[in-house]
């Protein structure tokens, strides 16, 4: 299980931003972009002002994917 992201960048492209834009106004780091972009686990600080500057909820921008594997098992 993990989460995916998609959202997020679908979101974007509807505010017709890109990635570097995102970074601008929220002030989070290239590195946290980098890990949006590849799926990987981030800070909830980072979600936080990615919803803040977005004015949207968490699940506009990530959603829980069940059932699909982890390093885990």
């Amino acid at each position: 299980m993990h989460f995916s992201y998609n959202n997020l960048w679908k979101l974007l492209i509807d505010k017709n931003m890109n990635k570097q834009d995102l970074r601008k106004i929220t002030g989070i780091s290239s590195a946290s972009i980098a890990k949006l972009g590849k799926g990987e686990n981030v800070n909830t600080e980072v979600l936080l002002r990615i919803c803040k500057a977005l004015n949207c909820d968490i699940s506009d921008i990530m959603e829980f994917v069940p059932g699909s594997c982890d390093k885990n098992g």
